[in-house]
């Protein structure tokens, strides 16, 4: 089977790592402090020895101090390995499009994730797979989470659409792209919605009522900048390229599919919570 470095094991590279190791490949990741059986960054010998070892590298470190520390380190490294090499993008390198699609053929740094964008285009001129994501959600990281605990709201913003896509999706799309040729693939779910369609669901699947509504005003800074960006995210190229589909097209899907993971199965069911989601 293959051997994959993992720089940075987040939350979906936890995933990947997971459903490759299930299937006999060797993953070893990287950490700041070498934790966990995880290899230390700042240890070159060791990590210049896995990147020779592997059959497969993938990042998921995103810009730090506006540079991409791993090209910054180990790029040489990586330029010269025959290696597959994979970098976990953000959609948010297409900034704001006014609620229209866009795919891989649109211009990218004109957001407000410039180093995201320029670390973007270093892994695609370095002939890497780039798969650009946008909100993930998954186990234990969803609405669902935010909605129980009393986090959740919803926002005053008509108009407003954000695309999604569940971990497992992205694990597949990644794995899809061990096979096919580098460049940037948009892996994201068939449904761009508002957050607050999300938000009313997800108190739909719990039995709850669904959190009030808040001004924009009243966000922070960093929350009022999520919401100053307005697409849909169009996964067509992926589907083509990859032959890759979401295997949750939309966000109801993989709401139902997390919460029958969580939930005891019911013997009647009881009526939903009001709601202005049409199902």
């Amino acid at each position: 089977m293959g051997r994959l470095l993992i720089f940075g094991l987040g939350y979906t590279a936890q995933a990947l790592a997971g459903r490759l190791r299930g299937e006999g490949w060797h993953v070893v990741g990287t950490s700041r402090g070498g934790r966990d059986g995880t290899i230390r960054f700042g240890d070159p010998a060791a990590v210049a020895s896995e990147i020779a070892a592997a059959t497969h590298i993938l990042s998921s470190v995103p810009p730090a101090d506006d540079s991409d520390p791993v090209l910054a380190v180990y790029g040489a490294l990586l330029a010269n390995t025959p290696a597959w090499r994979g970098y976990l993008s953000s959609t948010g390198v297409y900034g704001d499009a006014g609620g229209a699609w866009v795919d891989e053929t649109a211009p990218t740094g004109t957001g407000r994730r410039s180093a995201r964008a320029e670390a973007d285009a270093a892994w695609l001129a370095a002939g890497a797979h780039v798969f650009r994501l946008p909100g993930i959600y998954g186990p234990a990281r969803s609405p669902l989470e935010r909605v129980a605990s009393g986090s959740a709201h919803c926002v005053e913003s008509p108009g407003q659409v954000f695309s999604r896509v569940h971990v497992e999706d992205i694990v597949a799309g990644v794995i899809a792209g061990f096979s096919a040729p580098p460049g940037a693939y948009n892996l994201s779910d068939d449904c761009p919605v508002s957050q607050n369609d999300v938000i009313d669901f997800a108190a739909r699947l719990l039995g709850v009522a669904s959190p009030p509504f808040v001004p924009i005003e009243s966000l922070s800074a960093m929350a009022r900048g999520f919401y100053a960006e307005n697409r849909r995210v169009a996964n067509g190229k992926a589907k083509r390229v990859l032959g890759w589909a979401p295997t949750y097209p939309d966000y109801r899907a993989g709401l139902r599919a997390l919460s029958a993971m969580t939930s005891p199965p019911s013997t009647s069911a009881a009526p939903p919570a009001a709601s202005h989601v049409q199902t």
